[in-house]
């Protein structure tokens, strides 16, 4: 089944998905990812990135996860 990729983000607003700017999605996202982790705690939060990833994306992730939100909970999957 081919399905269109998405080209602009949405965002579900009563029940419903709607077009949102970037910059109102991310805000939105990065909203989440703070609510989880004031409620649950850094640990709550993970990223999984992918071995074919360059290294510099695969730094970038860790380098969030453990400065912005606190966790250490990444893998790459390097090991396949």
């Amino acid at each position: 089944m081919n399905l269109p990729r998405l080209t602009e983000p949405l965002v579900r607003e009563h029940g419903r998905l709607r077009i949102a700017t970037w910059d109102e999605a991310l805000d939105r996202a990065a909203a989440g990812i703070q609510k989880s982790v004031e409620a649950h705690g850094p640990s709550t939060f993970g990223v999984f990135s992918c071995s074919k990833a360059t290294n510099e994306v695969n730094y970038a992730a860790q380098k969030f996860v453990r400065a912005a939100v606190g966790s250490n909970h990444i893998d790459s999957c390097n090991r396949t």
